[in-house]
């Protein structure tokens, strides 16, 4: 009797860990998600390329062929931008009028941001829609139709789908304050530039500023304000040091604590790295959930040498503070880095593709390369330099020699130093 208690106790929960496993994972799938669509839809300024290039991501999201997305001016009654993908001649000819009648009747007072699915009888080639704001003004329909497999849209679908769309917003305001200064810069060209135009430029500049500052690296935003109309300048050879940093045993930390937790305490210690690598000039050029690259991009070698040790150590200080912050946390996370110092190609790089251009700034080469395979030998918070690095700041630091290791994809052993 007391056996299949036991057996029966086991197996629920079983039932229990798989239930929060596939939370874990649906968690995972939508902030994957979120991050690819983020990705494109922000690094264009361009209204049409965002639309279609967040169509795309999205029908291949959720497994659908047909899908129609359209922005409308309240005030004016009309329609500004309607891109359809995979309608047939006659679908398309009766979702567009649709589409457009169904977000003019979304009211004033709506909620501004607010995202609304419609219970309304839906055309045939609709399964799901979406209406959402931006502002006062502007309003946008987002249809979608039916899966290939089959299967209705899922709340789990709804929900992230409203996520998508928040996001959406964000990159079409970014995208409107862009257009606004161009046309700005137009009218001041046609009047002299008067004082309150000039003011009134300053502050969509200071506006574009402060959003983009939330998404893309310091060094992208000032090159942006130096070149508004989208003209980046090559990229080229330049010296600098570079940081890999590295969670050690994140994948573990997440099946352990869950996704919302893990999240809360990585959230933590990223936001208290970034102060360290701010306060030493640094500019983190990619994150990938527990990790960092990070630049230091100061002309004098010795320097931009100093900045990313001194950082890596501030890091690893702050650790141990942020554990006494998180009662989750027996000991302080182990966050393994590299860091290389040298020359690499460092720059703006710009992809085309059939849903517009992308840019994106960072440093390419081997000694990036060499930086993410010394970071991934370190284990335990250690933090791992090479000889070139270790030559600019010997007389600053005592180091240890780890000796001549053997990396991957490196042809020759390359000699590191612990700090």
């Amino acid at each position: 009797m007391q056996l299949d208690k036991d057996i029966e106790q086991v197996r629920q929960s079983l039932i229990k860990a798989d239930k929060i496993q596939e939370e874990l994972d649906r968690r995972v799938f939508h902030l994957k998600t979120l991050y690819d669509v983020s990705k494109d839809i922000y690094s264009s300024t361009d209204t049409k390329t965002i639309l279609r290039s967040f169509l795309l991501m999205s029908m291949g999201n959720f497994g659908a062929m047909e899908a129609i997305i359209t922005l409308a001016d309240l005030p004016e009654k009309a329609a500004q931008h309607i891109i359809a993908i995979g309608l047939g001649v006659h679908d398309r000819s009766q979702l567009e009028p649709w589409s457009v009648e169904a977000v003019l009747r979304q009211p004033c007072t709506c909620e501004l941001t607010h995202c609304e699915f419609l219970s309304e009888e839906l055309p045939e080639a609709i399964d799901l829609a979406v209406s959402f704001r931006l502002d006062e003004d502007w309003a946008g329909l987002y249809a979608l139709g039916p899966k290939l497999i089959g299967d209705p849209y899922s709340e789990n679908d709804k929900e992230l789908l409203v996520t998508l769309l928040n996001n959406l917003v964000i990159a079409l305001k970014n995208a409107r304050s862009f257009e606004e200064i161009k046309q700005l810069n137009a009218d001041l060209e046609a009047k002299n530039i008067q004082l309150q135009a000039s003011l009134r430029k300053v502050e969509l500049l200071e506006s574009i500023k402060d959003n983009l500052s939330k998404f893309v690296p310091v060094t992208v935003s000032r090159m942006i304000e130096k070149s508004p109309t989208g003209v980046m300048p090559e990229s080229r050879k330049r010296d600098l040091s570079v940081l890999f940093l590295d969670i050690e045993g994140y994948t573990r930390l997440c099946e352990k604590l869950g996704g919302q937790e893990t999240n809360s305490i990585i959230e933590k210690h990223f936001s208290v790295f970034m102060d360290a690598i701010h306060e030493n000039n640094g500019d983190v050029n990619e994150t990938a959930g527990d990790g960092l690259m990070v630049l230091f991009l100061d002309d004098d070698e010795k320097t931009n040498a100093l900045q990313a040790v001194r950082t890596a150590l501030a890091i690893r200080g702050k650790a141990q503070e942020i554990c006494d912050q998180c009662t989750s946390l027996y000991r302080p996370l182990d966050i393994n880095m590299g860091i290389n110092s040298g020359m690499a190609l460092v720059g703006a790089a710009k992809f085309d593709s059939y849903t517009g251009s992308r840019w994106t700034y960072t440093a390419r080469g081997q000694l990036t390369n060499i930086a993410a395979r010394v970071g991934a030998q370190a284990n335990k918070g250690g933090i791992y330099i090479t000889k070139s690095t270790a030559e600019r700041i010997k007389d600053e630091y005592e180091l240890n020699s780890v000796g001549a290791l053997e990396l991957k994809n490196v042809s020759e052993p390359v000699e590191v130093f612990s700090l």
